[in-house]
């Protein structure tokens, strides 16, 4: 799930109609501003995948060869995020050219290569309604930033020509924000099936479902260790009477203010679960370095007016957290390949003052 504040080019972009073209033309374009910046020293060699629109979440093949990624772009006739996948350039003169490998119609979210390279999972509304799902009116909710967290999004298979092989959940409520355990025996969701929203493994088939967090809050975006070991998610935990009779109010509506949230990580079977940063404001997008030995994340805990988002590092424990992403918009959903060389990320930086949010990848300095 995508978006924050002003630089909502990212976390979810929510538009109302429907794209059912798979012939889009992107009109990539070049703009001056600086794509790696003065103490970025985990980065090297930066590069610009996408130009233009909300392109998020993208995330490696196993071979390190490919990405997936959602993507909105209304200028192009993409009015909500839909799956994209595209091989990576080898080359400054190679081009990044995605296609498009979801249904075209409702909204998806969460894509994620199978460990075979074959087949790609990502969660869908496309059952429930063609069309983009409605917006949620943030006015009724005295203008707090909220997500939808869409009862008719579903986990679905699909081949890497688009076509869905299989259904992976059926539940009434949201199901979404799927990875694969690097072992290829689970994967980890996000869930709303018994009336909150907490982490759930099954097997890739979708069989053999066992829910693994059971505390009152969001918890979603999880990730596995490089060893398939440990889990590492983002979670809110309302505690006081206001804040709980608000997270449950907006559940009910299928909704969640996503403004305070923080670290947490487990064993892979959901025991020894424990907070690991303590930062308030908004801490997610975290995910292991290749390591295993430390965790990367996205906050805008150093800035009270709620922006900047950058990434940072951390000790398994919390500890030592360094700032490692400088731009002054958007810096999020950190990926790094098997082979840990590489990493991707999304962000706000050299899109010519607009809001648009792009991918990058870089070689990965330990």
């Amino acid at each position: 799930m995508k978006h924050l504040f002003f630089v909502i080019a990212v976390f979810v972009s929510f538009f109302t109609s429907s794209f059912t073209s798979k012939n889009i033309v992107v009109a990539y374009h070049t703009f001056n501003d600086t794509i790696h910046f003065p103490g970025e020293n985990h980065f090297a060699n930066v590069r610009q995948l996408t130009f233009g629109g909300d392109n998020a979440e993208a995330y490696f093949s196993k071979d390190g060869k490919y990405l997936t990624f959602q993507r909105t772009d209304p200028k192009n006739g993409i009015e909500c995020d839909q799956i994209w996948m595209g091989k990576i350039p080898q080359n400054d003169s190679d081009k990044f050219e995605p296609k498009l490998i979801s249904t075209g119609t409702g909204r998806t979210t969460c894509s994620y290569f199978y460990p075979d390279g074959k087949y790609i999972l990502f969660a869908s509304t496309h059952l429930a309604a063609t069309a983009c799902p409605p917006v949620p009116d943030r006015k009724k909710y005295g203008n707090k930033y909220i997500w939808p967290v869409y009862e008719s999004m579903d986990i679905f298979k699909a081949d890497l020509n688009g076509k869905i092989v299989k259904q992976l959940t059926r539940t009434k409520g949201y199901d979404a924000e799927a990875t694969i355990s690097p072992r290829g025996d689970k994967m980890l969701f996000t869930s709303l099936r018994d009336g909150d929203l907490d982490l759930y493994s099954m097997d890739l088939n979708g069989k053999h479902v066992k829910r693994l967090t059971n505390t009152l809050g969001y918890d979603g975006g999880a990730w596995y260790s490089p060893d398939g070991s440990k889990i590492i998610w983002r979670a809110s935990r309302p505690t006081t009477p206001d804040e709980i009779k608000e997270y449950k109010e907006l559940l009910a509506e299928n909704l969640v203010a996503p403004t305070h949230m923080e670290v947490w990580i487990a064993n892979a079977d959901g025991t020894n679960a424990h907070q690991v940063t303590y930062l308030e404001q908004a801490n997610w997008a975290p995910n292991f370095t290749p390591d295993g030995e430390h965790f990367i994340f996205c906050s805008n805990h150093e800035y009270k007016r709620g922006f900047p988002f950058n990434m940072y590092i951390a000790n398994l424990d919390g500890s030592n957290i360094q700032k490692i992403s400088r731009d002054k918009g958007f810096d999020a959903f950190p990926m790094f390949s098997a082979d840990k060389k590489k990493i991707v990320f999304s962000s706000n930086r050299n899109n010519g003052g607009t809001r648009d949010t792009n991918i990058f990848i870089a070689d990965w300095v330990e």
